[in-house]
């Protein structure tokens, strides 16, 4: 009796976990929606003020999903493989932190009001169609994503037809070839300095 009582809640349990198992894009769709309920509730109502902590909190999660490694290796092109260890990691280092002060640049655009259009996934790497629609503004917003491990990650942001990581490749690239990278590590260690 015990082992029949035994093999029903494995079988049961078995049941629930394939219940419980996610499509990679159900895995994405959930893993983003998470993360803006979670900003949505930080913000609070319209013209809330923010305290270093919440804002602190905002951008983490905001920035948690991102690949910041893979998008500074895009920016940087080959130049990326010529530098040290030491400097390959300060250079990521100093790109997260440009880009995860500039996502509270606006804070109202978390507000808004997201819809996803479609979500593809070829092996480990996936593209997510959304638009987001604030003050009845509607803007295309697109994610790269590539899954790491078992996370998946955003490796680059196409807000309204504009690539995160090219924009930041065109300016990188066009300052090492006119004054070489040494000069872009010196601007991008003022700016985040001011981060």
């Amino acid at each position: 009796m015990r082992r029949r009582i035994f093999s029903v809640l494995l079988w049961a349990l078995a049941i629930v976990t394939i219940a419980e198992a996610q499509t990679p894009e159900q895995e994405i769709k959930t893993l983003l929606e998470e993360r803006d309920q979670q900003v949505k509730n930080l913000l609070g109502p319209e013209g809330s003020e923010y305290s270093d902590e919440q804002r602190a909190e905002i951008k983490d999660i905001i920035n948690g999903v991102i690949d910041f490694e893979s998008m500074a290796k895009y920016a940087l092109e080959d130049t990326y493989d010529t530098l040290s260890t030491d400097i390959q990691t300060e250079f990521v280092e100093l790109f997260a932190t440009i880009v995860r002060d500039q996502s509270l640049n606006k804070l109202d655009i978390y507000r808004a009001e997201v819809t996803y259009n479609s979500i593809t996934v070829d092996g480990n790497e996936a593209m997510v169609k959304t638009y987001a629609e604030l003050d009845d503004i509607r803007t295309p917003v697109d994610y790269t994503m590539v899954k790491e491990g078992n996370e998946w990650v955003i490796t680059d942001l196409i807000l309204d037809e504009v690539s995160t990581a090219e924009s930041y490749n065109r300016q990188f690239q066009r300052i090492i070839k006119r004054k070489g990278f040494d000069s872009l590590l010196s601007t991008l260690r003022k700016r985040a300095s001011k981060a």
